[in-house]
C-alpha cells in the first residue's frame, strides 16, 4: 500500500485490550517485559533509523478506531498488536486501511500455536507483514522493517 504521508513521519505504535497488562498477565505465554519496555524498544529502534514513534493502548476498541482515523495523513506506517480484537473486530479491520499506509501486525506469542480461535486475524489480509512468536522483538523487527521500507 502507498503511503500518503513524507517517508519519514512516525510510526504508529498501536496496542490493543489488555497489553496494559505485559509483565503481570500471564508471563509463561507473554513474557516479563512490561507495555512501556516495548515502547522504549521501539523507540531505541526508530532512533537507530532516525525515526519518531508515537505509541498508544487502548482496552477500548473505539478508542483504538479513533487513533486509527487520527494516523490518516500524520504517521507514515502503523505497527499494531490488536490482541484479542484481532480475531473478532471487523471494525478495526476497516479502520486500519483508512489511514492507507502500510501496516504490520504483531503478536508477542505465536498465536498458530495457540488455541484455534487465535488462528484466524481480520487484520493480517490487510497488513503488509505479520510477526508472531518473537516476543517483543517482533516489535523491534516491526520497527526496522518499516523505517527501511516506508
Amino acid at each position: 500500500m502507498e503511503t500518503s504521508v513524507q517517508a519519514t513521519g512516525p510510526i504508529l505504535v498501536l496496542n490493543g485490550p489488555n497489553l496494559n497488562m505485559l509483565g503481570t498477565r500471564q508471563p509463561q505465554i507473554y513474557g516479563s517485559d512490561t507495555l512501556d519496555d516495548v515502547v522504549a524498544l521501539c523507540e531505541r529502534t526508530a532512533a537507530r533509523f532516525g525515526r519518531e514513534v508515537v505509541a498508544f493502548q487502548s482496552n477500548h476498541e473505539g478508542a483504538l478506531i479513533d487513533r486509527i482515523h487520527q494516523a490518516r495523513g500524520v504517521e507514515s506506517a502503523i505497527v499494531v498488536n490488536p490482541g484479542g480484537l484481532t480475531h473478532t473486530s471487523v471494525a478495526l479491520r476497516d479502520a486500519l486501511v483508512i489511514p492507507e499506509v502500510p501496516i504490520v501486525e504483531v503478536h508477542i506469542s505465536n498465536v498458530h500455536a495457540r488455541e484455534e480461535f487465535r488462528h484466524h486475524s481480520f487484520v493480517s489480509p490487510i497488513a503488509t507483514a505479520v510477526i508472531a512468536g518473537l516476543g517483543i522483538q517482533g516489535y523491534a523487527a516491526a520497527i526496522e522493517f518499516l523505517s527501511t521500507r516506508v
